[in-house]
């Protein structure tokens, strides 16, 4: 009888299959973070309207001071939370955005008009229904306010429709959110900045060419990009620009390729292991044998040069970002008085106009936009996604929690009585766009039979590419 040999190592799964496993696992942190986020705006909610109300106030214009002899930065918890924590939260999305114009859903044309379309419809049909419900009040700078999508939050509400919704839908409404969030950061730089210092402005502009250059010069390590954005940080929070624009910036400047691909990295593994078994045939243990744990070392090495830089910050940074920046930026900003001003906060013009554009504009610039495109022609629904879905998904981009609450501060951060209003419109906009669009997915999109729901995919490795970028 003949014996069989080990069973051959299974082929690793085709590059298609690894990006849509990583995206399945991005999805799934983020529509858990969105929970949480919901929780914690029910909280800052319950807080601010409850007898212990004067203690929300107090604890977020505490005043938290840092720095040296001689030299020291002294903010509000609040603004520590807004200026200094939404950095990351903005270098976070600005590594999200240069890994899907890299290797995700916006890395070809025919991949991103779908959802670029939708978002810059979905940006300009907000705006022009605030123009019309509440620039003539005199309250034109919150034009912005209502253009944001929430992605936590309507993954979210996806999440709770589970196997109902393709994935090809998740994949839209990202791809959309993250096209919002570049519209967002530009709108924030070009728009909402104070009066501008132009010597920190300048030195910025010198860091971060500096991180560009460490880039291509093959710098790997996190540490030199962490120094420099910190500089580049301080200089925007001086220059007038705000200084969540600079965690975008640094961002794009984080290395994207590995430095070994697959092949060699299964080549030069397999080279270590095979020198590792002949060590440990000599009879020495490996815990006591210094050649086999130098060849751990080699090998973490390896592991290491096969990943992106930008991939593993993105998945160590992610989980602090969706469940403690976020959270705590909505316990800080969601605390809004229910009953306030007798009730006016919920019929201004501004409340009215972030509302409508928020839950109406919305879904009339995505839909209308991603007609457009695909009536003409020019590209196609992703697979698995019908008319009823995009639907479903235009109302949801209307849920624009997050963004639209850290506009509003710079719109309107001054007067607090204006900042009550965006607040009453940006809930009432959120809500009705996330019950609404729940429901009409919920009635449109029935579960599919049990043996056609996708197994879970295995993890994937980083992108597999050999120079800097």
């Amino acid at each position: 009888m003949q014996e069989s040999g080990p069973a051959p190592a299974p082929a690793p799964a085709p590059a298609p299959t690894r990006v849509r496993a990583s995206f399945q696992r991005f999805v799934h942190a983020q529509s858990t973070g969105g929970l949480f986020l919901l929780f914690c705006t029910i909280v800052a909610l319950a807080w601010k309207n409850s007898a212990w109300g004067p203690s929300y106030d107090h604890l977020w214009e505490l005043r938290l001071t840092v720095g040296l002899d001689g030299w020291s930065l002294s903010k509000s918890l609040h603004h520590w939370i807004n200026d200094a924590l939404m950095g990351l939260f903005f270098f976070v999305v600005g590594l999200e955005i240069k890994r899907n114009v890299v290797v995700g859903e916006l890395s070809s044309p025919s991949k991103a008009l779908v959802p670029f379309a939708a978002a810059i419809g979905g940006m300009v049909v907000p705006i022009a229904i605030y123009w019309l419900v509440a620039s003539g009040s005199g309250n034109g700078r919150g034009w912005a306010i209502p253009m944001a999508t929430d992605i936590a939050f309507a993954l979210g509400i996806l999440a709770l429709l589970g196997p109902r919704i393709p994935i090809g839908l998740k994949v839209f409404l990202t791809a959309l959110a993250i096209v919002d969030d570049i519209g967002g950061v530009l709108v924030i730089a070009l728009f909402y900045a104070e009066k501008i210092a132009w010597t920190p402005l300048l030195i910025a502009a010198g860091l971060w060419i500096t991180m560009i250059g460490s880039n291509s010069l093959g710098i790997r390590r996190p540490l030199p990009y962490f120094l420099l954005g910190t500089a580049l940080w301080l200089c925007f929070l001086k220059s007038g620009v705000h200084p969540t624009v600079a965690g975008m910036l640094g961002a794009l400047t984080i290395p994207v390729r590995t430095k070994i691909n697959e092949k060699q990295f299964a080549e030069k593994c397999r080279q270590w292991l095979d020198h590792f078994e002949l060590l440990g045939r000599s009879g020495a243990g490996a815990l006591v044998n210094a050649e086999q744990r130098a060849v751990f070392k080699h090998i973490e090495t390896l592991n290491a040069q096969a990943q992106s830089p930008l991939h593993r910050l993105e998945h160590s940074l992610h989980p602090w970002v969706s469940f403690g920046v976020m959270p705590i930026f909505a316990l800080a900003n969601a605390g809004l008085d229910l009953g306030g001003s007798s009730g006016e906060n919920w019929v201004h013009p501004v409340s009215i106009g972030i509302a409508v554009g928020l839950a109406g504009g919305k879904f009339l610039g995505v839909f209308g936009a991603t007609w457009l495109v695909v009536r003409s022609g020019l590209c196609k629904l992703p697979s698995g996604v019908g008319w009823n879905h995009i639907a479903g998904a235009a109302i949801l981009a209307g849920v624009g929690f997050t963004m639209s609450l850290f506009i509003s501060g710079l719109a309107f951060g001054s007067d607090a009585e204006l900042v009550a209003r965006a607040k009453s419109g940006i809930l009432m906009g959120s809500i009705v766009s996330g019950l609404v669009g729940y429901a009409v997915l919920y009635r449109t999109s029935p579960l599919p039979p049990p043996e056609s729901v996708a197994p879970a995919e295995p993890a994937a490795v980083g992108p597999n590419h050999g120079s800097p970028a």
